[in-house]
């Protein structure tokens, strides 16, 4: 039986900054931003948009009134959730109109969370191959103003719908993990930002890549040549290209020459949003099979997912048939063209925001789905 991916579709709030800009305003060249960490664009949300409006928006350009009846199985993975005990996907489970008996929970293991989620999906999909299952990245990446961590922030969601007739990616069963106990960046309860060590997180993703990437080609005897492209997790564009080049004296130059050029193709969005922590690597997949023009049926696709702290997982899909009639580019493209762009100040305002949970709130935002009151630290949301 193939079981994967079936539909797929991100959104990102509708505000932006330019890095050229942020870069002048904190007195650094803006090569170090736009070339030193790849990125040029970032995206902003205000308060009255959190992890389920992302990902509500992101859900409800995939799915119609049948996938709704036949998803049984709803899991957010996120490290940006705003309560301790009830899963952002409960409520993202009513938003969607998704049939009552179905299971829903949220799970975080840093930017692996959607991962795992994606991996129960499968597993229960394949146990079930009546039902369906939808997978949710979203976040809000954080790290305050004025430090290392502020050109590294961004916001949005990823919504995968998995089945077993996927019309754009199978998943393989052959996968390796690694887990690892390293305080490379974490976020202790009550912070409101996690604490970095950058030059630990950044040595300890290329390490665990390179780990799990030659343990996979040692167990299944694979090599470069068996795979179109492969796909990072992406917290800015240059770490993942860092984790690749790593390897690439292994390969022959054609080789090293088509991943490359595959890899520029996968952060083409990313460029313009930031990171998305769990949904960065899925936003990658998306640019990839958006923006390359040389991808065909039965490409092997390989999928790097990390999450600090630190578990890492590389494993495979298989592009499908006609796989690009089912994806969403004048959509995505559209999404991205039509943002505000937010002076600085006005995007240090957005951040500075802080609401009182303890205060009734009213918002007034334009977005389908959005937060429209807070009350006695109830959200209640614009469906």
């Amino acid at each position: 039986m193939n079981v994967g991916i079936d539909k797929i579709s991100f959104f990102v709030p509708p505000y932006y900054i330019d890095m050229a800009e942020l870069a002048k305003k904190r007195g650094v060249d803006p090569a170090k931003y736009l070339v030193g960490i790849g990125q040029s664009q970032m995206a902003i949300g205000p308060s009255s948009q959190d992890i389920v409006t992302y990902a509500a928006n992101a859900a409800s350009e995939i799915l119609t009134p049948e996938d709704k009846e036949a998803i049984d199985l709803v899991v957010v993975g996120t490290e940006s959730s705003f309560d301790e005990s009830k899963a952002s996907a409960v409520i993202l489970h009513r938003l969607m109109g998704i049939q009552d008996f179905a299971r829903s929970f949220e799970i975080k293991e840093a930017c692996y969370g959607a991962t795992a989620g994606l991996e129960a999906a499968k597993n229960h999909v394949t146990r079930h191959p009546e039902s369906k299952a939808l997978v949710i990245a979203a976040d809000i990446a954080r790290y305050g103003l004025n430090n290392g961590g502020e050109p590294t922030q961004g916001a949005g969601a990823v919504a995968m719908l998995i089945s077993n007739k996927p019309r754009i990616l199978t998943l393989s069963d052959n996968t390796v993990n690694l887990t690892q106990d390293i305080y490379d960046f974490w976020r202790p309860t009550g912070h409101n930002y996690p604490l970095v060590d950058g030059p630990l997180s950044n040595e300890t993703y290329i390490r665990s890549f390179e780990k799990v990437y030659t343990r996979y080609t040692k167990v299944y005897q694979e090599n470069f040549g068996d795979f179109a492209a492969l796909t990072f997790h992406i917290p800015y564009t240059k770490m993942g290209k860092k984790a690749l080049q790593s390897v690439l004296p292994q390969a022959t130059e054609q080789d090293a020459t088509r991943l490359l050029e595959r890899y520029e193709e996968s952060i083409v969005y990313s460029r313009r949003v930031g990171n998305l922590y769990t949904g960065s690597l899925y936003l990658g997949l998306i640019s990839l099979l958006e923006n390359s023009t040389v991808l065909k049926a039965g490409d092997k696709i390989g999928l790097f997912s990390y999450g600090s702290g630190a578990v890492s997982q590389f494993f495979t899909g298989i592009l499908q048939p006609d796989y690009e009639k089912y994806l969403l580019k004048e959509y995505h493209q559209k999404l991205l063209s039509q943002r505000t762009k937010l002076t600085i100040s006005d995007y240090e305002s957005m951040l500075n925001k802080n609401i009182d949970y303890n205060q009734t709130t009213i918002f007034n935002d334009e977005l389908p789905f959005s937060i429209t009151k807070i009350e006695n630290n109830v959200r209640f949301y614009r469906n």
